[in-house]
């Protein structure tokens, strides 16, 4: 077993994100349908440390410890180019939007427990592979696994999230290129321009060149640390309380109140290429680590009635964003684009579901609506209404506390 420290893993990662750009280049498929780069490499990796591990007993440990920095700064970022104004006005956008997110939740759960019911399993394993990990993702995997464990005894929850929310977020970060531009071809506009007319900002445009002082780039590396260092304290402060938010949650909301303070009171506006160059870095290297540190092996350890309802929930996600999300949000490209960052998020994690948009944004155009709405519901409202809509589920008949199951 080889054992990578801190630098070791930095040094894989950014291999794996030049390894990802390759293949994508070499394969043309995978730029046909806008894989991500970051996914192409990452699994690339995950697929060959799979086959050693199998064939020959190999295998890397990854030092972790870059993973939740890298995942923060990224939703800093998102913060700190948030402006208020312009989430004004995409309010009716956002509402809408999130009113699609809740029935997909509500659509998860009613498969997984159907599903898990028809098959002889445990009616929790259907919620654990329903909306607590897939829009969940692994953090809200562990905190619900924890719960059942010690309230239901399903004392194997935490194992069987951990893999739902892996296989999650593999399927969301390559089903998310394909809809999209299905989508993109039967739009209003499928010659890939926005509806609107005005210029790409730099989290739609991720390789767009742009000048950028080292003294613009020591700001914006305070104002990410400050948003770390205040958002962490904060999440700290809250947790146990009614009002315990993700730290990923209050590290974007420090970010909001700083950037929109700052520019209020006529002290700073925030340079916000700097801002998304960092933000988009930090992303792709979130990514990189987390795929190639995917162990493919514990995905086989499900048994297969358990894979059956993960590979339904896959595809009646791709269905949802085709027919519901695409068709709600107005049948344009905006509503192209959304739906590729609901079959990230639906499935994986809010990174992944911008990962998808920049796949799409980068090569037909922007869309301002789509990157104003998606890190909001997928940084923030989908963990409070995942929260209650898990929780009306549990209070269903079938799910009983201090009863003792099993895997």
């Amino acid at each position: 077993m080889l054992e990578l420290d801190t630098y070791g893993t930095l040094v894989a990662a950014t291999l794996v994100l030049l390894l990802g750009r390759k293949i994508v280049k070499w394969v043309p498929l995978l730029r046909t349908y806008t894989i991500p780069e970051p996914v192409a490499g990452g699994l690339f990796i995950a697929l060959l440390l799979l086959i050693l591990n199998k064939s020959a007993g190999w295998g890397v440990n990854f030092d972790p410890s870059l993973q939740e920095p890298l995942m923060l700064a990224f939703f800093a970022t998102i913060g700190l180019n948030a402006n208020l104004s312009s989430l004004r006005a995409g309010g009716r956008a956002l509402f809408i939007f999130l009113f699609v997110v809740v029935g997909l939740l509500i659509v998860q759960n009613s498969i997984g427990i159907a599903l898990a019911k028809m098959l002889g399993l445990d009616p929790l394993m259907g919620l654990l592979a329903g909306s607590i990990t897939l829009s969940g993702g692994h953090g809200t995997g562990i905190a619900w696994s924890t719960n059942f464990a010690e309230k239901y005894g399903f004392y194997n929850a935490q194992e069987v999230a951990m893999a739902c929310a892996t296989f999650g977020l593999v399927l969301g970060g390559l089903i998310g290129g394909p809809v999209a531009r299905y989508l993109v071809k039967h739009s209003s506009t499928p010659d890939g321009l926005p509806d609107d007319t005005e210029l790409p900002t730099a989290f739609e445009k991720p390789k767009a060149a742009r000048m950028i002082t080292s003294r613009v780039m020591v700001e914006t590396i305070a104002m990410i640390s400050i948003c770390l260092m205040v958002g962490t304290y904060a999440a700290l402060e809250l947790k146990g309380t009614r009002f315990e938010l993700p730290k990923f949650v209050c590290v974007l909301f420090v970010g909001v109140i700083l950037s929109n303070s700052l520019s209020f009171a006529g002290l700073y506006k925030v340079f916000d290429r700097a801002v998304s160059v960092l933000g988009n870095v930090s992303l792709s290297l979130f990514l990189a680590m987390a795929l190639m540190s995917l162990k493919l092996w514990e995905l086989a350890s499900l048994a297969l009635p358990m894979l059956v309802i993960l590979g339904v929930q896959a595809l009646v996600m791709a269905l949802y964003a085709i027919f519901v999300t695409y068709r709600v949000m107005g049948k344009n490209y905006d509503a192209a684009v959304l739906a590729a960052g609901h079959c990230g998020f639906g499935l994986g994690a809010t990174p992944t579901a911008i990962a998808n948009m920049q796949a799409i944004t980068d090569r037909f155009g922007p869309s301002h609506i789509a990157f104003l709405v998606v890190p909001m519901v997928g940084a923030f409202f989908i963990d409070l209404v995942n929260s209650v809509v898990i929780n009306l589920f549990l209070k269903l008949p079938m799910f009983t506390p201090v009863v003792s199951s099993a895997l």
